[in-house]
């Protein structure tokens, strides 16, 4: 009896942390689901709950609306909220360099072939736009050439460029490799391209935050568990395998996907904001007309949050 009361009270004392994040499951919260999976924020005494959404933008909103705790996403998007007066912060960046490559229908050999026609980024204001068009203006294509649509998610652009309805698209692993086997044209890597800022990130309600320091404190130890383990190349096949089932990602595909992240060191121990080029993207979109405030970090951060 003894022991289930106390089974029963450490169930009781997790906390629980709802993330939005986009689509249902995708490779950048691989360290996640290591570390659901092999039992590091359980030990902790965290429970994760996946809330999806259509788009980084959503999973913003979510956040700043207070329904999700967290967000997973591109960075542009919790920095223009930020800068709007959203109640929200930066917590961690997720992975630094872009992992994304354009890929053409088949009969696309090049980006001059794209002129005039239908290109599927993540949205209007996406970071996707961004590496797109840093390629698209360094092969000679003008931006203003091409007509674009949006999905929010890589599986739905990748579905977009299989059925032939776009020319071409922006996507991230596995899809990518998804997307080479099958012979659609590789354009180029975005990582060749924008090095100036990192590409996704965690962020957080913050009058939840405040209120939950021990809660994000144990999240981040648990996260970065998941980032070492990962790095193991012992680890590789139990990595895939956790992926797949998080994902219904194809095996292969993870396989390559694994290799693909661990050879540019795609996820940081610490994800410290400090170094990571944050405020050069603030004054992208400063410079952009996106922005009406100061591009100063500290308007991004709250270091008091991760502090023990």
């Amino acid at each position: 009896m003894a022991l289930g009361m106390l089974a029963g009270g450490a169930a009781r004392a997790a906390e629980k942390i709802t993330i939005a994040d986009v689509g249902n499951g995708n490779a950048t919260n691989w360290p996640a689901y290591i570390a659901e999976a092999n039992g590091y924020f359980r030990e902790l005494g965290v429970d994760i709950d996946w809330v999806s959404a259509p788009s980084s933008a959503a999973s913003t909103q979510q956040v700043a609306a207070g329904s999700a705790n967290m967000n997973t996403g591109g960075v542009a998007d919790p920095l223009r909220a930020i800068d709007q007066g959203a109640p929200m912060r930066i917590l961690r960046i997720i992975i630094g360099p872009s992992p994304y490559e354009v890929f053409g229908a088949k009969d696309v050999k090049s980006f001059a072939d794209l002129s005039k026609k239908t290109v599927m980024i993540g949205g209007a204001k996406d970071i996707t736009r961004i590496y797109f068009e840093d390629m698209a203006k360094a092969k000679g294509l003008n931006p203003a050439d091409i007509d674009y649509v949006f999905a929010g998610s890589t599986a739905a652009r990748f579905a977009a460029l299989s059925s032939g309805a776009v020319a071409a698209t922006i996507l991230f692993p596995p899809f990518t490799f998804k997307a080479a086997g099958l012979g659609y044209t590789r354009l180029g890597a975005s990582a060749d391209y924008t090095k100036s800022f990192p590409f996704t990130a965690f962020s957080v309600n913050q009058a939840w935050a405040k209120a939950n320091k021990p809660a994000i404190q144990k999240f981040l130890a648990g996260y970065a568990r998941g980032v070492d383990w990962f790095y193991d190349k012992a680890n590789k096949q139990a990595a895939v395998d956790i992926l797949v089932k998080a994902t219904k990602a194809d095996p292969g595909d993870s396989a390559n996907a694994y290799d693909f992240f661990h050879a540019i060191h795609a996820w940081d121990h610490d994800g410290a904001v400090a170094t990571s080029g944050l405020e050069n993207y603030a004054k992208i979109l400063k410079s952009q007309g996106e922005f009406e405030g100061a591009t100063d970090l500290a308007r991004f951060i709250d270091p008091s949050l991760t502090e023990k």
